[in-house]
């Protein structure tokens, strides 16, 4: 009996001895906090809501030792700014895309957005459990960036774009003027298009004042808050261009390596829940807004032929060639992906149901 009692005295020792050791590292760490810019206002569904999801949970997740406090476009630096700022230490951390990055990194929007690339479950895939993550951070290092890169939020298909008149051939986009994103738009360039790429507040007006004769920026729940439906009403589908979207959180590697631990696995953890939140809720909003586009806005949702589809992938197939014999990274990038796509589709010819037949025009 008091072989068993002196048993108990010694367990219940060691597990306050390591209750005291947890509470005194935690106790020790440095307090930190995240100054973010956002490239996307924060009332845009997927896009800004994402960054104040994880915000709005950080602190309590890391046991107050890591805050954050979200910056709308422009308050801190400009949204185009925002890499520089980051590794340069003008600010510890940014939320953006790293297409945005294109014209310093043409390899960039494969860790946003590929044409006629993958969905949102094998770009995950790809990311997390492929070369994705790894090369990701490579890109920023071998560029010269002093960041470390995150993967915050992820959205599934959206709409190739909003336009004034139903585009009947590819021979109309020869002198059309457009903001369309990344690879896309290098895509639509090849096609004669004069292609702008434009932070997502400066795009209504750019259509109202006729700069822009046609515009895309996202799904039909986020562009709705942008108004496009006002001017263009015919809603182009399926997304080509952007079959799934990635965004990031990036934060000043300096003061990633002052991080402790646990700080660093708390942002690894809530960066990852966050981007589950930003995928399952934007798929649960789209189609509301798609009916009232039609019903109370007058918009119609068209479909591209399946003739038009194949010009724009010839277009984009075309413009990974050219760019993967001028930048090694980008082929090393571009080889990569494709492996994994070309391994990945078995499980996704065999384990998906057909898809659905695209609705007649």
């Amino acid at each position: 009996m008091k072989k068993q009692t002196g048993f108990k005295l010694a367990i219940l020792l060691i597990v306050a001895v390591f209750v005291l050791t947890a509470n005194t590292a935690l106790a020790a760490e440095k307090k930190i906090l995240l100054k973010v810019p956002v490239c996307f206002a924060t009332v845009l569904p997927g896009l800004g809501t994402t960054i104040t999801w994880m915000a709005d949970r950080l602190e309590t997740a890391s046991n107050g030792s890591l805050k954050m406090k979200v910056y709308e476009p422009g308050k801190l630096v400009a949204p185009f700014e925002i890499l520089d700022s980051v590794s340069t230490g003008k600010i510890n951390a940014g939320y953006s895309t790293a297409g945005y990055w294109a014209g310093k990194i043409p390899a960039s929007p494969f860790f946003t957005a590929v044409p006629f690339g993958p969905e949102a479950g094998e770009y995950l895939a790809w990311l997390y459990y492929g070369n994705g993550m790894k090369l990701y951070q490579e890109m920023y290092d071998t560029h010269g960036y002093n960041v470390k890169v995150l993967v915050l939020g992820i959205i599934a298909p959206e709409t190739s774009g909003w336009y004034k008149e139903p585009v009947k051939s590819i021979e109309e986009y020869k002198g059309l003027r457009i903001r369309f994103f990344g690879f896309g738009g290098d895509a639509l360039a090849k096609l004669g298009a004069s292609v702008s790429l434009i932070p997502g507040g400066e795009i209504f007006p750019a259509l109202e004042k006729k700069a822009i004769d046609a515009t895309e920026f996202s799904m039909p729940a986020i562009d709705e808050r942008l108004g496009f439906s006002k001017i263009a009403k015919y809603n182009y589908y399926p997304g080509w261009h952007q079959q799934a979207t990635v965004f990031e959180l990036l934060i000043n590697k300096d003061t990633w390596n002052s991080m402790s631990d646990h700080q660093k696995m708390v942002l690894e953890m809530t960066t990852r829940a966050a981007t589950l939140d930003a995928f399952a809720m934007t798929e649960a909003i789209q189609a509301k807004v798609m009916k009232k586009n039609v019903d109370e806005r007058g918009v119609t949702n068209m479909y591209w032929s399946d003739e038009m589809l194949e010009k724009f992938k010839a277009a984009w197939e075309m413009v990974a060639k050219e760019q993967s014999a001028k930048d090694p990274f980008f082929k090393k990038v571009n080889d990569d992906l494709n492996t994994f796509r070309e391994e990945y589709k078995l499980w996704q010819t065999y384990g998906f149901l057909p898809r659905p037949e695209p609705p007649m025009q």
